[in-house]
């Protein structure tokens, strides 16, 4: 368990929410996210489909952020065509006996602050947190976390080390983003 501390007032830790785990305060700004927290992240874990992870105040377990996280793959799909896949391959540096047509990924679903906390970095703990979990306690083998970013949280996972995944990605809410956990595995 990680723990920081922002402020002398305010010292958080990051959980694995159980199913029975209620969150009754959340408010991040946006109401898909607030309600997923609220009233749907324990059926989603309940039925093995998403594991969401809080980061909550060391004192009295309020969350003031979460995020929730799936299964996914990299996979030449996520690309315009072959080519642009193989060119990834070789960027990312996969040997030639590592050509496989999907490698394995993390979804980051969602990723909430709530509005009291903006500003203090906790989004980006956050990340730090899920990519040192991947690299650290890597149990199945993940090479990507992934993201459908919404626009306007774009330059948020850039700064975070994201990269679109596809210069052809027009959908008009979300582009697809990625981060290579071999850039902290070799460091």
């Amino acid at each position: 368990m990680v723990q920081k501390s922002l402020t002398p007032a305010f010292s958080f830790k990051f959980i694995r929410l159980k199913s029975d785990y209620a969150v009754n305060t959340f408010d991040c700004g946006d109401s898909d996210l607030n309600d997923f927290i609220l009233n749907r992240a324990s059926s989603f874990q309940k039925h093995l489909l998403a594991v969401s992870y809080a980061c909550v105040d060391s004192s009295d377990g309020k969350v003031y952020a979460y995020c929730s996280l799936a299964n996914d793959k990299v996979a030449t799909s996520d690309f315009k065509d072959k080519r642009e896949f193989n060119r990834f391959r070789r960027k990312r540096g996969f040997p030639n006996e590592k050509r496989l047509k999907s490698y394995p990924a993390v979804k980051l679903c969602r990723l909430g602050v709530d509005k009291k906390a903006k500003g203090q970095q906790i989004g980006s703990g956050m990340l730090d947190y899920i990519k040192s979990m991947f690299v650290l306690e890597n149990k199945t083998g993940c090479r990507f976390l992934t993201v459908d970013a919404y626009l306007d949280a774009i330059p948020f996972y850039e700064k975070n080390g994201f990269h679109f995944m596809n210069a052809e990605d027009n959908d008009p809410h979300t582009r697809l983003m990625y981060y290579d956990l071999m850039d902290i595995a070799a460091e």
